[in-house]
């Protein structure tokens, strides 16, 4: 079995999601290839982790890659707001929260999350979904697209592609990642379609977001982390971009006020360059922990 994820900033993870001593129970929302549930694992002998995701292909693959844990390793299939409204209050020593999105998904899925590849426009993490990206691209009116992307991708080409895009499905729909991208890129202008990322990326990511509703899942969950956790307990959120990160930052400083968490992170800790080095898609990510008081 080849695995493809890094387990973002585990260090500082493992340093700021303190798990006390003797039987615990710790929620990984978004399991993924196992990364940071195996090393809670193997530095926690008494804990025993749920960890939800609800890909059932990349979960296949934690399932295999932590098997050496035996029972301390309890699966879930399931969206992490939907796992936690039905979980019970008090129930979790710590809380774990990864939002990006696996290597996986990008080299292995063939689900069109990657648009250097011919893969079919799909991008669902649940593949029961009912919405594909393909549906989006194809079915969205102009104006409801370029709103997508602009919300969601902080494109500020987002009208400009949404009428190259509108363009050319009048001729024939969009079934490969790669056509998308073609059109994308020859939408923009030369000097932006020659800039540090790839014109197509923030579209990618908006259509993402659009057919998983990722968003719209965070404030919910978190709000459940919270009853969820123990007194004591810690939660963190890792997150990937800006969207997700002012959801998070608020959120919890608007728990704070309240009396009900308190913030550990003041500001966001980021990867170490050493990090960054050896795994490049980190260089975005921020990590926010609170305990519940």
């Amino acid at each position: 079995m080849e695995i493809r994820h890094y387990p973002v900033m585990h260090k500082e993870v493992l340093e700021y999601l303190l798990i006390p001593p003797g039987k615990s129970c710790m929620i990984d929302c978004t399991t993924g290839e196992g990364g940071h549930t195996s090393l809670f694992l193997s530095n926690y002998p008494d804990l025993e982790v749920i960890g939800l995701d609800r890909d059932r292909d990349i979960q296949a693959k934690a399932i295999e890659r932590l098997a050496p844990f035996g029972s301390r390793f309890h699966p879930v299939l399931s969206w992490f707001d939907d796992y936690l409204a039905q979980a019970d209050a008090d129930s979790a020593d710590a809380v774990l929260f990864d939002l990006g999105i696996s290597m996986f998904h990008y080299a292995e899925s063939g689900r069109g999350f990657s648009f250097r590849n011919g893969e079919r426009l799909d991008m669902r993490l649940d593949a029961d979904g009912a919405l594909s990206a393909a549906d989006v691209v194809n079915g969205y009116g102009e104006e409801a697209l370029a709103d997508v992307i602009y919300r969601y991708g902080e494109e500020r080409y987002s009208r400009r592609i949404a009428r190259a895009i509108a363009e050319r499905r009048r001729e024939k729909p969009f079934e490969l990642s790669s056509d998308l991208a073609e059109v994308i890129a020859s939408a923009v202008p030369g000097q932006y379609r020659h800039g540090r990322i790839h014109p197509a990326t923030r579209t990618f990511q908006a259509l993402r977001i659009e057919v998983n509703g990722e968003l719209d899942r965070i404030k919910p969950a978190l709000r459940e982390a919270e009853r969820v956790a123990r007194k004591g307990g810690r939660i963190a959120v890792i997150t990937f971009h800006s969207l997700e990160d002012r959801i998070v930052k608020w959120f919890f400083k608007d728990e704070e006020k309240e009396g009900r968490v308190r913030i550990l992170t003041k500001k966001p800790i980021v990867p170490s360059d050493e990090e960054i080095a050896e795994n490049a898609p980190s260089r975005s990510a921020k990590l926010r922990v609170v305990e519940k008081v």
